[in-house]
Formats: structure tokens, sequence, C-alpha cells
């Protein structure tokens, strides 16, 4: 079936191929997957919310950081992108915050989610990154864009900068995109971007669109072709009954295996 009759995955695993088919994983192939040649791996956790009240947040970003590190010390990461409300509102938290994601063993991004109340410079002089940012690892490019603002409004990603950047990126392999809120209307609390829809279609070489903010998300949506990844959450009062976080990993054969961790266990897996 074509990947746009295919609305989300469930727990089975599924292939989400390159070639826009989704065909269903049996065991056999799941038995072979440590057969292929492993290229990239990264991690992507989202909605910790620290400082948010009656909450144990500063154990949640303890845990997830401990899990990822353990991970990244028997199997490395290329980095780990932390996709979104960091901190709950008050910017006050923000050292906090950094300081405990600090603890990272291995190179960490952020974007910035509704609840990450800071202006575009205050984003830059706190986590040394500017909320709209790409970088590249070979011929792999990962983009990342802010969806809102120092009031928490919801915002599409800046239209302008995804063109000019995902232009400028067309000849690489692939290209992943992190932005915390859904974009296209697939959940209940997303927003509805339908230009920018139209431009990640435009672009075949963008193989995945990560989200957070859906705490209660963990599987994959598909919209024109276009995978939504959403990774559940680490902190929060809401959503998954675990706190956990999602490994990706890309392959010689250009295929890209993606689960969930739960944390100590793996869910959801899937293919794109």
């Amino acid at each position: 079936m074509q990947r746009r009759k295919f609305l989300q995955s469930t727990t089975s695993a599924f292939l989400l191929l390159a070639s826009g088919e989704v065909v269903k994983a049996e065991g056999s192939w799941l038995t072979n997957l440590s057969a292929k040649k492993l290229k990239l791996r990264f991690a992507v956790a989202s909605d910790g919310h620290y400082g948010q009240p009656n909450t144990d947040y500063e154990n949640y970003f303890k845990a997830v950081v401990d899990h990822i590190n353990n991970q990244h010390a028997s199997n490395p990461f290329a980095f780990c992108m932390i996709n979104g409300d960091i901190i709950h509102d008050d910017k006050a938290h923000c050292p906090a915050a950094k300081a405990a994601l600090d603890q990272l063993q291995v190179k960490y991004y952020v974007s910035q989610g509704n609840h990450d109340k800071l202006t575009a410079d205050e984003w830059m002089q706190t986590w040394k990154m500017p909320i709209n940012l790409h970088f590249s690892i070979k011929k792999n490019s990962f983009v990342i864009a802010s969806t809102s603002n120092e009031t928490g409004t919801y915002l599409c990603p800046d239209l302008g900068w995804m063109s000019t950047t995902l232009e400028k990126l067309k000849r690489q392999k692939n290209v992943f995109v992190f932005i915390h809120i859904n974009p296209v209307k697939l959940t209940t609390n997303a927003v509805d971007c339908p230009e920018l829809l139209q431009l990640l279609t435009k672009y075949k070489n963008v193989r995945a669109v990560f989200n957070g903010h859906d705490h209660d998300e963990e599987k994959i949506k598909v919209k024109e072709n276009v995978p939504f990844v959403f990774d559940a959450h680490f902190g929060g009062s809401w959503g998954t009954d675990y706190r956990g976080y999602r490994i990706v990993e890309l392959y010689s054969d250009n295929s890209v295996a993606t689960w969930v961790m739960n944390p100590e266990n793996r869910i959801n897996e899937a293919m794109l």
C-alpha cells in the first residue's frame, strides 16, 4: 500500500520505505536488522518541562540523560535532539535545564517549543545556537525550526527560512526535520500550515519530520507521503504511561529504522 493510505503505525513493526511504500515488518526482518551496516545513529527526546509545578522534573531529566548515555556507551549516537518544551514557561529554569542536559555524553541540539518562552536573542544566549538552524553529517542534513516564541504562541515554522534551507539542501541524500508542534493538523494540539506541507512534498529527500508537543503520541502519522514521527515525552504531567525517547538509525542501503524506548524496551518499530 502507499504511504498516503497509511495514517499511523500500530504496535506492530512497519517498513516505511523511501520508495513510498509501507509494508509490515515480519519477524525475520526484525531478526536480520542487525545484519545491516549502520551509518548514522541519533536520539530524539522532547517535552521535559523543567520547572513544571508538582512534577519530578529534576529526576525526569536525570533519567532520560542516564538512559541516553547508557545507549551511547554501548552503541554511539552522532547526536541527540531535544525537540522542544525543555522548560515549563519560566525562563529562570533555563540554566538548570541546560546544566542537566549538559550531562549528556553526546553532542545535543535543541528546538523551541511553546513552553520555551524566550526571545530569539535569549535562546541564542542560553543554548548557543539560533532558533532556526541546520547542520549536515556527510550527505545527511538536519533542519531545526522554531514553532513558538516568547509568548508561547503556536506558530508555523518560518516558511521563507524553510524554503531557502530545503532548496540549499536539495542535493543531500537525506533531510530530517525537527519541529516541536505538528504543522499539518494531525493531532488535536497541532497547527495547520498548508504551505509548509506543500514545501515538504516538493523535496523528495525529506525523509521525516520529527514532532514533540503531543505527549500521548508515540507513533508515526503520514500525510501527503511525509512521515511525521512522534516520541511521547520524557517529562511533564500528562501523556503516555511511560517517559521515554526515540532512536533513529540510518543504514548503508539508505533505509532508516526507528523505534521508541519506553525507556528500557523498544516499541513501535518502523522503517522510513
